[in-house]
């Protein structure tokens, strides 16, 4: 199957990439200038100059290809870039599916993110509109939802990483966020999914009927308090550190008046979404993978460290 990516040279796609390769698909990338060193495997995949804002290069990605997949995602805006949750999110879709349909191709694999909604944060409503445009377009669409994805980043940026990078590096205790008055009841709890495991899952949608027009929450087999992850990522980096409790609240304060800075290292909109928690069924992905999702241990984080 012919397959373009709009996003392949991020972390998920390059992963992505990496699995419809192995799979035997023939792929097709969007790449903007400057990132060309980012391409998975640049002998064996085609490649289109060009960005989300540039029509002649969307179309000249889709066309003649049976499918395509979209897994362009942001956590931060730069407006003064031009990059913002309204211009990634959903735009970028709205223009990708204009060109798709087009071009006559006809399946659309989207990749969304669990828990968004509206009304919501700005990340939050931008991926759920794009869900929603894409659902209606009269393609054969079928959206993704992974929760918090983790695994080798190849030196893009990731989760686990850049937990590794502000909590553990430093020579100070960690931070434990927590919702609420209290650390036990208000404990912040995710799915964490591994990356190949989202890939694959990709993969094997992309030729499954039964996924046609579904939403499909994609987590990991365990659901672990922030805590946890911190702890297990201590133990695969060889780092136990002293985890110091900090409610939400107190650090929505900070950002209200600093996540305007890039250097600030979490929004407010992060920290709502934080609060509100990231688990998902690890069911649907265990039935389009064949096999028990990959856990968040200390062996599949081996990654980490110096």
């Amino acid at each position: 199957m012919k397959v373009a990516v709009i996003g392949g040279t991020g972390f998920v796609g390059s992963h992505v990439t990496q699995a419809l390769l192995k799979a035997g698909h023939e792929v097709t990338l969007l790449v903007r200038p400057g990132s060309e060193q980012k391409v998975s495997d640049p002998q064996r995949v085609n490649t289109v100059p060009g960005d989300l804002g540039d029509p002649d290069a969307l179309r000249s990605t889709v066309g003649g290809s049976d499918a395509v997949i979209y897994l362009v995602g942001i956590l931060r805006e730069h407006p003064r870039q031009g990059i913002t949750f309204e211009a990634m999110q959903y735009q970028g879709v709205a223009d990708t599916v204009t060109a798709a349909t087009g071009a006559g191709v006809g399946r659309f694999l989207l990749m969304s993110a669990n828990g968004v909604k509206q009304p919501g944060t700005r990340y939050q409503e931008t991926k759920r509109r794009a869900e929603q445009h894409a659902l209606a377009s009269g393609l054969d669409v079928t959206v993704l939802r992974p929760s918090v994805i983790f695994g080798d980043p190849d030196g893009r940026m990731e989760f686990a990483t850049q937990l590794f990078e502000q909590m553990l590096r430093p020579p100070l205790p960690a931070v434990g966020f927590f919702a609420g008055a209290s650390p036990k009841r208000g404990a912040v709890v995710m799915s964490p999914v591994h990356v190949d495991d989202v890939a694959d899952a990709f993969v094997q949608a992309l030729t499954d009927a039964s996924t046609s027009g579904e939403i499909l929450s994609l987590g990991g087999p365990e659901i672990l308090t922030w805590q946890d992850m911190i702890r297990r990522i201590g133990t695969a980096t060889g780092r136990n550190k002293w985890i110091i409790p900090m409610p939400i609240a107190l650090m929505r304060l900070g950002a209200l008046l600093f996540d305007w800075l890039p250097f600030f290292p979490v929004t407010r909109d992060q920290l709502t979404m934080l609060e509100e928690g990231n688990t998902a069924d690890p069911a649907a992905l265990e039935r389009l993978i064949g096999r028990a999702p990959r856990a968040f241990s200390p062996e599949n984080l081996g990654y980490l460290g110096d």
